[in-house]
């Protein structure tokens, strides 16, 4: 900018306007912190700060005493959470900003640039923030996250046990359907308490295993050498470690759930009935009323939708759409809308971008899942990827569950499935429909035939 534009914003047709006149820019780093305000408001306009808790306190009063009100920072690794939420508890208004929105222009990159470069923009209105839902929902998608980890982990000792049994020529994996079942289980921990007999361990087969005492039995016939149980062994105690802290998690997040609930009324209609049966991974505890109270819907009656999932999306989207204007807006941010790229009039690209947001991954594995199903989604989902592939009909579906998903939460909606048959018929019309419109353009008449030709009708 050039000393001839120098003056008050707004006041030259060549200098963008101020939006944020009291705003900073956060470089964040692992070891230390660089922040820059504009040059009139300190002496010493950037200053870096180490990551300690003391320097950081440190950095907050400095901004209050320069006037800030408003910070913008870019959200690298996890170094941004304790300034975001000491900023936040100060009363800063913080913008988290993804890295890919706040690009520098070319030249030399420093820490002192980006801070710089990164106040420009938020004082001119230029960034927008990421998402982030309200600390009591913050709280419970750390606890769920959290949760997530764990069963990853227990699920790696499962293999670890699969591989020891393999080693050991017990096939065990091939007549149970999961050896951590309860006939899979009991087998486990007799031959890692000393039972190696295949006759005494197929005594431990549960009546409602498919396969045979007889089948079983042939399966556990194998070389026991202790090196391969001292291994399986050691499995079995991790695995049974980490469900243990699965189990404490659930203790947490039920906990959340009532303090999220203590004041929420309680909604005048009953429960419905349970659509879904419950999944290995899920909580313990029952979910559905304290959503039911949370939420005052019950949208686990949404087909694809359990009630884990539910839990898991209101922790990644919150139980207020209102920061979504609308469901565009929503899905947009859900990177399940097309991201038209036009140019000249000209429609360059409409494909969605790649995106780890864990909300639309947990949407579009409802959507295989309902694909499956005789309801109208699945119908539309199997006609879609019939026509342009499973890819393409993944994200439309995952993006009509996501706009049900945010009616009920934003309108109170009630999701009502008409059923597999109403979208055929729906289906046939707007094709006769469109093939009547067409022939009209043609010059003719698109009439229905009731004649047999050939025995077809």
């Amino acid at each position: 900018m050039t000393g001839k534009e120098k003056g008050k914003p707004g006041k030259s047709s060549g200098k963008l306007s101020t939006i944020n006149e009291h705003a900073a820019g956060l470089d964040v780093g692992s070891t230390f912190h660089v922040v820059a305000v504009r040059g009139d408001q300190d002496e010493e306009p950037v200053r870096t700060f180490r990551s300690f808790s003391g320097d950081l306190y440190e950095m907050a009063d400095w901004l209050r005493r320069v006037g800030i009100k408003t910070v913008a920072m870019e959200s690298t690794g996890v170094y941004w959470i304790p300034v975001f939420e000491i900023l936040e508890a100060r009363g800063f208004e913080v913008l988290l900003v993804n890295a890919r929105d706040a690009k520098n222009v070319p030249g030399r990159k420093t820490d002192v640039n980006d801070a710089q470069w990164l106040q420009q923009l938020h004082q001119h209105g230029l960034l927008r923030g990421s998402f982030r839902p309200r600390a009591d929902v913050a709280q419970l998608r750390a606890y769920l996250r959290h949760r997530e980890r764990m069963v990853e982990y227990a699920a790696a000792h499962v293999q670890h046990m699969q591989k020891a049994l393999m080693q050991m020529n017990v096939q065990l994996h091939h007549v149970v359907s999961d050896i951590t079942g309860a006939t899979g289980l009991r087998i486990v921990r007799a031959i890692v308490a000393g039972t190696h007999a295949p006759e005494q361990l197929a005594t431990y087969r549960d009546v409602r295993c498919a396969a045979s005492e007889e089948t079983i039995r042939e399966a556990l016939t194998g070389n026991y050498r202790p090196e391969h149980v001292f291994a399986l062994k050691q499995a079995l105690e991790l695995w049974d470690f980490h469900q243990a802290k699965v189990a404490e998690c659930d203790i947490e997040i039920e906990a959340v759930l009532k303090a999220l609930n203590q004041t929420r009324l309680k909604p005048k209609t009953p429960i419905p009935a349970v659509r879904h049966s419950k999944a290995r991974n899920e909580p313990k505890f029952d979910v559905r009323p304290a959503l039911y109270t949370l939420l005052g819907a019950d949208l686990s009656q949404i087909h694809g939708f359990g009630p884990y999932t539910v839990l898991r999306l209101v922790a990644e989207c919150g139980d207020d759409m209102k920061k979504w204007p609308t469901e565009k807006h929503f899905t947009s941010w859900l990177t399940l809308a097309p991201g038209n790229k036009i140019s000249g009039g000209r429609v360059l690209s409409s494909k969605t971008r790649r995106s780890s947001n864990r909300a639309a991954a947990l949407l579009r594995m409802a959507a295989v899942n309902i694909g499956k199903t005789q309801t109208a989604l699945g119908a539309f989902y199997r006609r879609l990827a019939a026509r342009v592939g499973k890819a393409k009909a993944v994200t439309a579906t995952a993006r009509k569950l996501a706009v049900l998903f945010y009616r009920a939460l934003r309108f109170g909606l009630a999701y009502a499935d008409p059923g597999a048959g109403n979208y055929e018929e729906r289906y046939k019309y707007r094709v006769i429909e469109n093939l009547k419109r067409r022939a009209r353009g043609l010059g003719f008449t698109l009439v229905e035939s009731l004649e047999t030709v050939g025995g077809v009708s």
